[in-house]
């Protein structure tokens, strides 16, 4: 028996496009700021030019969405990722300079994917979407959850930065299960509460859980 999608109710739908469209109205100095460093840094380092954005395959409700993000790898590198960049984000030796010392340290990179929300392929909060190939691998270990649950920009495992009492799956599926159950609007208040333990951990700089 397959298992049903999980339900995407209006209350939560409303909450993401308001929230997504306010904090692009909001953010929009950032945006620039992130704009001015990039352009910058390719007009001075030959090595760190390319595009400005750019996309990956992501997995949300059983949909292949791209996910966008600004570009932090060098674009000789970007060309090796195989539509999985984060692996290689870790090694600040791949990243250009605008990447390592604007948009990583305060999350600026993760900002276009507001318009993904804006667009119906993220949820703010949500299992984080992974590339097609983990969903499968994940999916072959009994674990079917992204494929029917729409992804988040954030969610509960993102909040345990340093927390190793519960694995992302247990956190996922506690999630998982929440939509399941709660009333909408119930489920919207715990979206809210998700949503202010993610803007502590960024304000402490404990680095979110991705």
């Amino acid at each position: 028996m397959l298992t049903p999608l999980v339900p995407y109710p209006i209350p939560k739908r409303i909450l993401d496009k308001t929230a997504a469209s306010a904090l692009l109205l909001l953010l929009a100095p950032l945006f620039v700021v992130a704009l001015a460093g990039l352009a910058i840094d390719m007009l001075i380092v030959r090595r760190d030019r390319g595009s400005f954005f750019y996309r990956e395959p992501r997995v949300s409700r059983g949909r292949i969405f791209g996910l966008l993000k600004f570009r932090t790898l060098r674009a000789d590198v970007l060309a090796t990722a195989r539509g999985h960049a984060r692996p290689l984000e870790h090694d600040p030796a791949n990243l250009t300079w605008s990447g390592a010392r604007i948009l990583k340290p305060w999350y600026l990179d993760e900002l276009p994917q507001l318009f993904n929300v804006l667009r119906g392929d993220l949820s703010l909060v949500g299992p984080r979407p992974w590339p097609p190939a983990l969903v499968e691998r994940q999916v072959a270990e009994g674990l079917d959850y992204r494929t029917k649950i729409i992804a988040g920009l954030t969610g509960p495992a993102q909040v345990t930065k340093g927390d190793a009492s519960s694995s992302y799956a247990v956190l996922d599926l506690g999630y998982v299960e929440a939509c399941r159950t709660r009333r909408s609007w119930s489920l919207v208040r715990l979206d809210l509460r998700i949503l202010g333990q993610t803007l502590r951990v960024i304000a402490r700089g404990e680095g979110l859980s991705y």
